[in-house]
Protein backbone atom coordinates (compact mmCIF):
# COMPACT_ATOMS: atom_id res chain seq x y z
CA UNK A 1 0.00 0.00 0.00
CA UNK A 2 2.68 2.23 0.94
CA UNK A 3 4.82 1.89 -2.16
CA UNK A 4 1.59 2.25 -4.49
CA UNK A 5 1.03 5.27 -2.40
CA UNK A 6 4.60 6.81 -3.25
CA UNK A 7 4.88 5.96 -6.66
CA UNK A 8 1.66 7.72 -7.53
CA UNK A 9 3.36 10.38 -5.47
CA UNK A 10 0.35 10.95 -2.81
CA UNK A 11 0.72 13.33 0.32
CA UNK A 12 0.57 10.69 3.23
CA UNK A 13 1.88 9.47 6.04
CA UNK A 14 3.08 5.65 7.68
CA UNK A 15 2.21 4.91 11.02
CA UNK A 16 3.45 2.48 13.10
CA UNK A 17 2.71 0.98 16.64
CA UNK A 18 6.14 1.15 17.02
CA UNK A 19 6.02 -2.73 18.78
CA UNK A 20 8.71 -3.93 16.34
CA UNK A 21 12.08 -3.06 17.28
CA UNK A 22 13.13 -2.81 13.13
CA UNK A 23 10.35 -2.24 11.08
CA UNK A 24 10.66 -2.54 6.99
CA UNK A 25 11.91 0.44 5.85
CA UNK A 26 8.89 2.46 4.12
CA UNK A 27 8.53 5.02 0.85
CA UNK A 28 6.77 7.11 2.78
CA UNK A 29 7.46 9.50 5.74
CA UNK A 30 6.75 7.46 9.01
CA UNK A 31 5.43 8.22 12.64
CA UNK A 32 5.60 5.74 15.60
CA UNK A 33 3.48 5.19 18.73
CA UNK A 34 0.28 5.52 19.58
CA UNK A 35 -2.07 8.24 19.44
CA UNK A 36 -4.01 8.63 22.72
CA UNK A 37 -7.39 6.80 22.16
CA UNK A 38 -10.31 8.12 20.10
CA UNK A 39 -9.44 11.70 21.04
CA UNK A 40 -6.11 11.82 20.19
CA UNK A 41 -6.64 10.44 16.79
CA UNK A 42 -9.62 13.04 16.10
CA UNK A 43 -7.47 16.00 17.58
CA UNK A 44 -4.49 14.26 15.14
CA UNK A 45 -6.45 14.24 12.11
CA UNK A 46 -7.83 17.60 12.29
CA UNK A 47 -4.32 19.22 12.96
CA UNK A 48 -2.67 17.11 10.26
CA UNK A 49 -5.19 17.97 7.32
CA UNK A 50 -6.12 14.70 6.95
CA UNK A 51 -8.30 13.97 4.38
CA UNK A 52 -8.54 9.79 3.75
CA UNK A 53 -7.51 7.41 6.33
CA UNK A 54 -6.49 3.77 5.38
CA UNK A 55 -6.88 1.25 8.59
CA UNK A 56 -3.94 -1.43 7.31
CA UNK A 57 -3.74 -2.88 10.94
CA UNK A 58 -3.45 -6.49 11.36
CA UNK A 59 -6.81 -7.96 11.80
CA UNK A 60 -6.10 -8.31 15.61
CA UNK A 61 -5.31 -5.06 16.02
CA UNK A 62 -9.05 -4.08 16.99
CA UNK A 63 -8.67 -1.20 19.61
CA UNK A 64 -6.72 0.45 16.64
CA UNK A 65 -9.72 0.23 14.19
CA UNK A 66 -12.37 0.51 16.70
CA UNK A 67 -10.02 4.21 17.42
CA UNK A 68 -10.03 4.83 13.53
CA UNK A 69 -14.11 4.43 13.26
CA UNK A 70 -14.69 6.82 15.93
CA UNK A 71 -11.68 9.31 15.16
CA UNK A 72 -13.22 9.56 11.31
CA UNK A 73 -16.87 9.74 12.12
CA UNK A 74 -16.22 12.22 14.79
CA UNK A 75 -14.15 14.50 12.25
CA UNK A 76 -15.62 13.37 9.01
CA UNK A 77 -12.87 12.01 7.54
CA UNK A 78 -13.55 9.50 4.84
CA UNK A 79 -12.22 5.56 5.95
CA UNK A 80 -11.56 2.73 4.37
CA UNK A 81 -9.51 -0.70 5.80
CA UNK A 82 -7.64 -3.05 3.47
CA UNK A 83 -7.99 -6.13 5.00
CA UNK A 84 -6.79 -9.62 4.00
CA UNK A 85 -9.31 -12.28 3.25
CA UNK A 86 -9.13 -14.93 6.26
CA UNK A 87 -7.96 -18.34 5.40
CA UNK A 88 -10.54 -21.19 5.08
CA UNK A 89 -10.25 -24.67 5.88
CA UNK A 90 -8.66 -26.94 3.06
CA UNK A 91 -9.30 -30.78 2.32
CA UNK A 92 -7.16 -32.67 5.25
CA UNK A 93 -6.94 -29.19 7.41
CA UNK A 94 -7.36 -30.61 10.89
CA UNK A 95 -8.60 -26.99 12.18
CA UNK A 96 -11.06 -26.08 15.60
CA UNK A 97 -12.24 -23.07 15.45
CA UNK A 98 -12.47 -20.87 18.67
CA UNK A 99 -13.83 -17.41 19.16
CA UNK A 100 -10.72 -15.89 21.71
CA UNK A 101 -7.48 -16.69 23.34
CA UNK A 102 -9.17 -18.47 26.78
CA UNK A 103 -10.73 -20.65 23.77
CA UNK A 104 -7.58 -21.50 22.28
CA UNK A 105 -6.05 -22.75 26.01
CA UNK A 106 -9.13 -24.80 26.77
CA UNK A 107 -8.52 -26.51 23.03
CA UNK A 108 -5.26 -27.40 23.96
CA UNK A 109 -6.53 -30.04 26.53
CA UNK A 110 -4.95 -30.93 29.91
CA UNK A 111 -2.42 -33.74 28.60
CA UNK A 112 1.01 -31.90 27.61
CA UNK A 113 1.62 -31.23 24.52
CA UNK A 114 4.59 -29.81 22.29
CA UNK A 115 2.65 -26.47 20.96
CA UNK A 116 4.02 -23.96 18.13
CA UNK A 117 2.22 -20.74 19.38
CA UNK A 118 1.81 -18.65 16.40
CA UNK A 119 0.25 -15.61 17.51
CA UNK A 120 3.24 -12.88 18.48
CA UNK A 121 4.63 -12.08 21.42
CA UNK A 122 1.16 -9.35 23.09
CA UNK A 123 -0.82 -12.19 24.26
CA UNK A 124 2.01 -15.14 25.38
CA UNK A 125 0.69 -14.54 28.90
CA UNK A 126 -2.72 -16.12 28.53
CA UNK A 127 -1.33 -19.57 27.80
CA UNK A 128 0.36 -19.29 31.44
CA UNK A 129 -2.92 -21.05 32.68
CA UNK A 130 -1.69 -24.02 30.99
CA UNK A 131 1.76 -24.61 31.67
CA UNK A 132 1.88 -28.00 31.42
CA UNK A 133 2.45 -27.82 27.80
CA UNK A 134 5.84 -26.55 26.04
CA UNK A 135 5.97 -23.74 23.64
CA UNK A 136 7.96 -22.88 20.95
CA UNK A 137 7.58 -19.47 20.20
CA UNK A 138 8.30 -17.01 16.96
CA UNK A 139 8.85 -13.69 17.59
CA UNK A 140 10.24 -10.84 15.20
CA UNK A 141 12.41 -9.40 17.81
CA UNK A 142 14.14 -11.28 20.79
CA UNK A 143 12.37 -10.72 24.10
CA UNK A 144 14.18 -8.06 26.62
CA UNK A 145 12.53 -10.40 29.48
CA UNK A 146 11.44 -13.16 30.80
CA UNK A 147 9.03 -15.17 28.43
CA UNK A 148 5.45 -15.00 30.77
CA UNK A 149 5.42 -18.95 30.41
CA UNK A 150 7.42 -21.76 32.16
CA UNK A 151 8.51 -23.83 29.74
CA UNK A 152 8.90 -21.86 26.19
CA UNK A 153 11.29 -21.28 23.61
CA UNK A 154 11.21 -18.74 21.07
CA UNK A 155 13.04 -18.60 17.39
CA UNK A 156 13.83 -15.03 16.08
CA UNK A 157 12.20 -14.80 12.40
CA UNK A 158 11.01 -12.53 10.19
CA UNK A 159 8.47 -13.78 7.49
CA UNK A 160 7.04 -14.37 5.02
CA UNK A 161 7.71 -17.76 5.70
CA UNK A 162 8.09 -20.52 3.29
CA UNK A 163 5.77 -24.25 3.52
CA UNK A 164 9.45 -26.09 3.23
CA UNK A 165 11.01 -24.02 6.24
CA UNK A 166 8.23 -24.36 8.57
CA UNK A 167 7.81 -28.22 7.83
CA UNK A 168 11.30 -28.43 8.98
CA UNK A 169 10.55 -26.35 12.13
CA UNK A 170 7.91 -28.61 13.02
CA UNK A 171 9.50 -31.65 12.37
CA UNK A 172 12.53 -30.23 14.69
CA UNK A 173 10.62 -28.75 17.33
CA UNK A 174 8.31 -32.33 17.32
CA UNK A 175 5.52 -30.14 17.17
CA UNK A 176 2.39 -31.48 18.03
CA UNK A 177 -0.57 -28.68 17.78
CA UNK A 178 -0.16 -25.30 16.27
CA UNK A 179 -2.23 -22.41 17.74
CA UNK A 180 -2.81 -19.11 15.32
CA UNK A 181 -4.78 -16.31 14.79
CA UNK A 182 -6.63 -16.22 11.60
CA UNK A 183 -4.81 -13.41 9.97
CA UNK A 184 -5.05 -13.99 6.61
CA UNK A 185 -2.40 -13.23 3.60
CA UNK A 186 0.30 -15.13 2.26
CA UNK A 187 3.63 -13.86 4.54
CA UNK A 188 2.13 -16.84 7.60
CA UNK A 189 0.20 -19.34 5.58
CA UNK A 190 2.84 -21.76 5.66
CA UNK A 191 2.54 -22.85 8.77
CA UNK A 192 -0.99 -23.69 8.05
CA UNK A 193 -0.09 -25.76 4.68
CA UNK A 194 2.79 -27.79 6.60
CA UNK A 195 0.65 -28.64 9.41
CA UNK A 196 -1.84 -29.99 6.70
CA UNK A 197 1.24 -32.37 5.32
CA UNK A 198 2.20 -33.69 8.69
CA UNK A 199 -1.35 -34.12 10.14
CA UNK A 200 -0.89 -31.83 12.77
CA UNK A 201 -4.07 -30.22 14.32
CA UNK A 202 -4.38 -26.46 14.03
CA UNK A 203 -6.62 -24.19 16.90
CA UNK A 204 -6.95 -21.07 15.06
CA UNK A 205 -8.41 -18.16 16.83
CA UNK A 206 -11.31 -16.02 14.96
CA UNK A 207 -10.85 -12.42 14.33
CA UNK A 208 -12.17 -9.99 16.83
CA UNK A 209 -14.99 -7.79 15.80
CA UNK A 210 -14.87 -4.26 14.85
CA UNK A 211 -17.39 -1.94 13.72
CA UNK A 212 -18.75 -1.38 10.22
CA UNK A 213 -16.43 0.66 7.93
CA UNK A 214 -15.86 0.04 4.22
CA UNK A 215 -13.34 -2.98 3.51
CA UNK A 216 -11.18 -3.04 0.56
CA UNK A 217 -9.61 -6.94 -0.08
CA UNK A 218 -6.64 -5.72 -2.65
CA UNK A 219 -4.45 -2.70 -3.34
CA UNK A 220 -5.71 -1.27 -6.38
CA UNK A 221 -9.46 -1.19 -4.80
CA UNK A 222 -8.36 1.26 -2.41
CA UNK A 223 -5.84 3.35 -5.14
CA UNK A 224 -9.60 3.05 -6.94
CA UNK A 225 -11.21 4.98 -3.84
CA UNK A 226 -8.55 7.52 -3.85
CA UNK A 227 -8.91 8.48 -7.33
CA UNK A 228 -5.35 7.63 -8.15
Amino acid sequence: MARALAEAGADAVYSYAGRTEAPVAQPLPVRTGGFGGVAGLAGYLRAEGITHLIDATHPFAAQMSRNAVAACAATGTPLIALEREPWQADKGDLWTHVPDLPAAVAALGQAPRRVFLAIGRQNLSAFAAAPQHHYLLRLVDPPTEALPLPDAEAVIARGPFTVEGDRALLRDHRIEMIVAKNAGGAGAEAKLTAARELGLPVVLIDRPQVPERRVARTVAEVMAWLDL
